[in-house]
């Protein structure tokens, strides 16, 4: 094998790594969007609150940090860091009424949508950051609805082989109140990946 030819595999190996990288970088994404959804579309009825939130919280390095910024987030989502700070910030979306008297109206219906996605893989190779522009509808049991959209400034670390969360920061794009039960149509549970 001449030089040249091995500095070409090597930069295929590079340039290959890096696309692996952002694939797994996306779904990851996908994955904690599709577990923060309302209603959960995996294994309905199987998994309890507390359940789904270790698995969202899996998908995060033990120190990472999720953090509300900018006049509108800082306040209302504030700076959580490590596991138990995580666990702590996700039971406020996800422990009902009955499990807890601090949760108000319980959240029916959420939907992520991601888009303006932008990966950058660093060249260590194990570090990586992320931008996106997001939209979710909200609807709650007393019919109070909103349409909210953030941009995410997220890092990513390799642990152990697997892509992580190592950052979520999200900033206020808008929030905008929707009428008072806008969605006629919704589940009040997803059966999408039942029977699989």
């Amino acid at each position: 094998m001449t030089e040249q030819n091995h500095d070409e595999i090597t930069e295929l190996r590079r340039r290959l790594s890096i696309l692996e990288s952002e694939s797994d970088i996306r779904r990851l994404m996908a994955r904690y969007m599709w577990l923060t959804d309302t209603p959960l579309p995996e294994h309905p009825g199987d998994l309890g609150p507390r359940e789904r939130i270790e698995l969202v919280v899996d998908l995060y390095t033990e120190d990472a940090v999720w953090e509300g910024v900018g006049a509108f987030y800082t306040d209302q989502f504030g700076h959580s860091k490590g596991r138990e700070q995580l666990i702590e910030h996700f039971e406020g979306f996800f422990i009902t009424k009955a499990d807890t008297q601090n949760a108000t109206s319980d959240l029916l219906l959420n939907a992520h949508y991601l888009t303006s996605e932008q990966i950058h893989v660093h060249e260590d190779g194990v570090t990586a950051d992320g931008q996106w522009l997001h939209m979710q509808p909200w609807l709650f049991s007393d019919g109070s609805a909103l349409l909210r959209s953030s941009r995410l400034n997220n890092a990513f670390r390799l642990v152990d082989g697997v892509w992580k969360i190592a950052r979520y920061r999200t900033e206020n794009v808008f929030v905008a109140p929707l009428p008072k039960w806008f969605a006629s149509n919704y589940p009040a549970k997803s059966v999408l990946t039942q029977g699989l």
